[in-house]
């Protein structure tokens, strides 16, 4: 259940009982609004509005005064509720990775091999970038682009660098099972996977279709290494 946060950035309490003030005035029924109450809002919601704003803006284009009006809540409630930008950013950032860019994560821990991994990584991320109804590509590639702040550019590089280094990690594993050839660079064919991925989100902003990226994808997986009966 969604939160619900009054303007000043506190809890919403329960409704009472309706006051005085509140029940039906004069004859034109008018309603007044106690004074004193703030106005409330949903902070699930005013948090994913904050997020498609990132996602297709970057954290360098989106200003506090952006916010303030796609969230529809003002710069008092936002840094009461959120703290400041860069603390909204983190928590952006984190959402949209469990509800957005988990796909990576799922493949690595659910598929057979490094390969295979790799292949629905590729697959899942030429219909997540180009999917309607939110911005297109990754918002971990693209929020810290023409980025002044040092930071924020740090922990969106780390989160990348921390991809790789999950294939590359399960690609020696497939190396060491003798699943890919003794000779496979494994370190050079997870950065290939990284530069497809990063690519395929820059595509997809600039307008490439599920079904051309999904072509990039087959072709990326062409150049895999195999070794014995092992098909990944």
């Amino acid at each position: 259940m969604h939160s619900m946060v009054n303007d000043d950035g506190t809890a919403q309490a329960p409704k009472g009982p309706e006051t005085a003030s509140e029940r039906v005035a004069g004859e034109g029924g008018a309603r007044t609004r106690p004074r004193g109450r703030p106005r409330s809002f949903d902070r699930e919601t005013a948090l994913e509005k904050a997020l498609l704003a990132f996602w297709e803006h970057g954290y360098e284009a989106t200003s506090v005064s952006d916010l303030t009006r796609v969230m529809d809540i003002g710069a008092p409630s936002l840094y009461a509720a959120f703290g400041d930008k860069r603390s909204l950013f983190d928590e952006v950032v984190h959402v949209y990775g469990a509800r957005y860019g988990s796909f990576t994560d799922r493949a690595l821990a659910e598929e057979p091999s490094a390969r295979a991994a790799v292949e629905r990584t590729l697959r899942e991320a030429a219909t997540a970038y180009t999917e309607p109804g939110h911005p297109h590509g990754c918002l971990v590639v693209h929020a810290a682009a023409n980025c002044s702040n040092p930071e924020v550019e740090q922990s969106l590089r780390d989160r990348r660098n921390a991809n790789i280094a999950a294939f590359e990690s399960r690609i020696r594993a497939d190396v060491a099972a003798g699943v890919l050839p003794p000779a496979t660079d494994a370190a050079a064919l997870a950065r290939h996977t990284g530069a497809m991925i990063q690519g395929m989100s820059q595509q997809a902003r600039d307008g490439a279709s599920r079904e051309e990226l999904e072509a990039v994808a087959e072709i990326a997986l062409s150049i895999w290494p195999r070794t014995g009966t092992h098909t990944g």
